[in-house]
């Protein structure tokens, strides 16, 4: 409800903050530990980097924690994606797509996100250098970041209620950032590939 906006968007501010505070802590305190170890050794394959990280933590408790922190990353993804294309499912064929449903309520909505768990899983298994599939995922979200962020200015302009839809200064702002973070990002894609 129009009621319930300041609070989705305070949620959705605070879990993107958050989100990004917890990676920039990963990022620097894997470079911190790969600095210090003086490590020239390649990152090619995720027994490799958890090899690099975990000496100062020790094998044991190294290892414990990086497979812990790549379990919960991992569960955190096949949710959130599963349910996104679940969830875009249902709004586009009209199917109930909330976990307010029972199974039983909702069966398109849960067989789609238990085959796109299903379906992340068997990737993962079946692909034997996860390091590549990661770069390569990361590369193909750059390359088509312009069609998404276009259809989502596009859909805020026309398709919301009047009094919320993009206008003025503010679509001005959201547009150039979406321009510049485009640019970027196939910039960063086509530069990992060449």
């Amino acid at each position: 409800t129009p009621g319930d906006y300041t609070y989705a968007r305070w949620d959705t501010a605070l879990g993107a903050l958050l989100t990004q505070v917890i990676m920039a802590a990963v990022l620097m305190a894997a470079a911190a530990t790969l600095a210090s170890a003086h490590s020239n050794a390649p990152l090619d394959s995720v027994g490799q980097i958890a090899g690099a990280l975990t000496p100062v933590l020790g094998h044991a408790l190294g290892h414990t924690l990086f497979g812990l922190g790549m379990l919960g990353a991992a569960m955190v993804a096949a949710i959130v994606v599963a349910l996104a294309a679940a969830w875009g499912f249902g709004e586009v064929t009209g199917y109930k797509h909330s976990l307010e449903y029972h199974p039983l309520e909702a069966p398109w909505f849960y067989s789609i996100f238990s085959l796109g768990v299903i379906g992340g899983a068997l990737v993962v298994a079946l692909v034997p250098n996860l390091v590549a599939l990661a770069v390569g995922v990361e590369v193909m979200n750059a390359l088509m970041l312009p069609l998404v962020l276009g259809l989502l200015v596009a859909l805020a302009m026309r398709a919301l209620p009047p009094a919320h839809r993009l206008r003025g200064a503010y679509a001005v702002v959201v547009i150039a950032v979406v321009v510049l973070t485009s640019v970027l990002g196939v910039y960063g894609g086509l530069a990992t590939l060449f």
